[in-house]
């Protein structure tokens, strides 16, 4: 989402978003004055317009998965997805997932926060799922802090197989943001297919995601 429509989702929309979903926001003091990686937990469809929320009136941008959801559902997706400037991935298509990083690592680096789900998918059970690899290989490609953040509620409001309520019941924990200097200083050594450097994204996902429960806890 580029600045001019982030200012103005942030004037119309997330005052909406405040009054119908988000009953609490604790932590916004955590952003860095620079873009980040946000990285928050994943409990439902809702967690797309919350973290917007937090995130207006900077420019950002999402990952977002482009491997379900057919017919007048998808057509709403991709119209929403051109429109707020989201990167397609399809995560059955391993070209797919090269150009949506490629794509991811140049919005960062041209000045973009990035938002992206650590776990890769929604939690059938609302609980925190183990982490992927990817945000930290963007942390290493980029050098950006990553910003844990751990939503609760939205589970409740809207399952991955229930009915979606109306309910002010969102609450959004901002973790401080991490800084990963050793690896990075370290990653700058390593083959990206070697073992070492896997074993490196690993640790940092870890610490990333153990953060992300802390403070889904606290909430």
């Amino acid at each position: 989402m580029n600045k001019l429509l982030s200012i103005a989702a942030k004037i119309f929309l997330a005052p909406i978003v405040s009054v119908v979903f988000v009953k609490e926001a604790k932590g916004l003091e955590n952003f860095p004055k620079t873009n980040f990686i946000l990285a928050p937990n994943h409990q439902s469809y809702l967690d797309i317009i919350v973290c917007a929320y937090l995130c207006v009136p900077r420019k950002f941008t999402f990952i977002g998965q482009v491997d379900k959801g057919r017919g007048i559902i998808g057509l709403l997706r991709d119209a929403l997805y051109s429109l707020a400037g989201v990167i397609p991935l399809n995560r059955k298509n391993e070209s797919s997932k090269k150009q949506a990083f490629a794509k991811a690592v140049r919005a960062i680096k041209n000045g973009y926060s990035l938002i992206i789900y650590p776990e890769g998918k929604r939690s059938e059970t609302g609980e925190v799922q183990k982490g992927k690899w990817g945000v930290a290989k963007l942390f290493l490609q980029t050098g950006v802090p990553v910003v844990p953040l751990g939503i609760t509620g939205a589970f409740e409001i809207m399952p991955p197989h229930g009915k979606t309520k109306i309910k002010r019941a969102v609450k959004l924990n901002v973790g401080k943001p991490i800084f990963f200097k050793e690896a990075l200083e370290k990653a700058k050594n390593l083959n990206e297919g070697s073992e070492e450097y896997k074993n490196l994204c690993m640790d940092i996902t870890d610490k990333i995601m153990e953060d992300v429960k802390k403070l889904v806890y606290e909430n």
